[in-house]
């Protein structure tokens, strides 16, 4: 999760408010817990707090509404012991809201934070789960069969990444520049397809994937987009190989602890959301690939994983809700059509070939789409 402020998508299309203010066209009957009280636990943010109603909910679906009182973006999240995150909002445009659904079957010390500007660790404070709740993933058929389908995906995707990483790093460091700036976007794409999964644990997907823009004070830039700044800027440097090696170690990591994660049908809702976050923040901007201008390519694979997750729920959602089914696939099918018009070869455009009537464009078919995509989860809650 890059975590530098960035261009919020309503900038660029002028229509972002019906994204964010869809996310809370519910009613408050969503329960903040399933041992707690009834309604969502109001948060109001600022570029100075982050207020949240209650510190403590009963386990089960906690739903967390925020509304953005500031003048920066912000975002949101719930976080688990290590910084493992159990759910996240972003792209909360000042004045708007967002609601969260995460669901938390034990009981603990979390804690809530507020990211104005969306950098940084974020504003914190302690939040307490109790009782305990079996997962809706053990007790409903449907949801167990949703999140089976999702972890293959994953491994499908992760398998992979291990793969082309390994032969990204070996170009690397046999100085084959054309040869690795060959392979970097390529590779990147099966990360990107489940970045949701890789950012629930703690620090490896900033060592993965964090932006120079992004480093805190004293942090290393390393992973992907340091090599990506050596390959396309600066040239490679003395300790661009021991960069690689960590960047191997750090992705057969991620792979591994994919293997064990138990994921909810709830996350798989969140991270469908998310991916198109990540576009609306990086990708549709141009900040995500600063040095290399292979952006649409992370688009496409961004776009890619949040179609995996809807696939997975798919059975889930056209039984609740066939309309929100049908209006998905339309939106899908939109942002894919301008995805292809951008083609060259097996690639795409470089985004600073993009005009600006192509990015407005994108900017409203990703709106159009993640307004839907932000109703998943409360459909899969029920």
């Amino acid at each position: 999760m890059p975590l530098s402020p960035r261009t919020p998508l309503a900038v660029l299309a002028g229509v972002g408010a019906l994204v964010a203010l869809s996310a809370c066209d519910s009613t408050d009957s969503a329960s903040g817990g399933a041992a707690g009280a009834p309604g969502p636990i109001k948060v109001e943010a600022s570029d100075s707090s982050c207020a949240v109603a209650t510190k403590t909910a009963g386990a089960g679906n906690v739903t967390f509404e925020i509304t953005n009182k500031g003048t920066k973006v912000t975002e949101f999240y719930l976080y688990a012991e290590g910084d493992r995150i159990m759910g996240e909002v972003e792209n909360i445009a000042p004045g708007l809201n967002r609601r969260l659904i995460v669901e938390v079957p034990e009981a603990g010390k979390y804690q809530t934070a507020c990211k104005p500007g969306m950098a940084g660790n974020g504003i914190r404070g302690d939040f307490t789960v109790t009782g305990g709740a079996q997962k809706q993933t053990d007790t409903n058929a449907q949801k167990a069969e949703a999140t089976k389908s999702y972890a293959t995906y994953v491994a499908n995707n992760t398998d992979a990444l291990e793969t082309e990483t390994q032969k990204f790093v070996d170009a690397v460091k046999a100085g084959k520049v054309d040869e690795a700036k060959a392979e970097y976007a390529t590779t990147r794409v099966y990360y990107e397809r489940i970045e949701p999964v890789a950012e629930k644990f703690g620090d490896l997907d900033p060592a993965i994937d964090v932006r120079e823009a992004d480093l805190e004070p004293g942090q290393q830039f390393t992973g992907f987009h340091r090599i990506e700044k050596d390959l396309w800027v600066t040239g490679l440097k003395p300790d661009t190989p021991q960069i690689a090696d960590k960047l191997v170690t750090d992705v057969k990591d991620l792979v591994a602890k994919t293997k064990t994660l138990q994921l909810s049908a709830l996350d798989l809702a969140n991270g469908a959301k998310g991916l198109l976050d990540e576009v609306a923040t990086g990708k549709i901007t141009g900040e995500e690939e600063t040095f290399s201008h292979t952006d649409l390519w992370d688009f496409q694979a961004n776009v890619d994983g949040s179609k995996g997750a809807i696939a997975a729920l798919r059975p889930i959602l056209q039984e609740r809700d066939p309309a929100l089914v049908s209006t998905l696939d339309k939106q899908f099918a939109n942002v894919q059509a301008l995805l292809d018009k951008t083609r060259v070869g097996d690639g795409f455009k470089y985004y600073n070939q993009l005009s600006q009537d192509e990015i407005k464009a994108f900017a409203s078919a990703v709106d159009a789409l993640s307004e839907p995509l932000s109703k998943v989860a409360e459909v899969v809650s029920k």
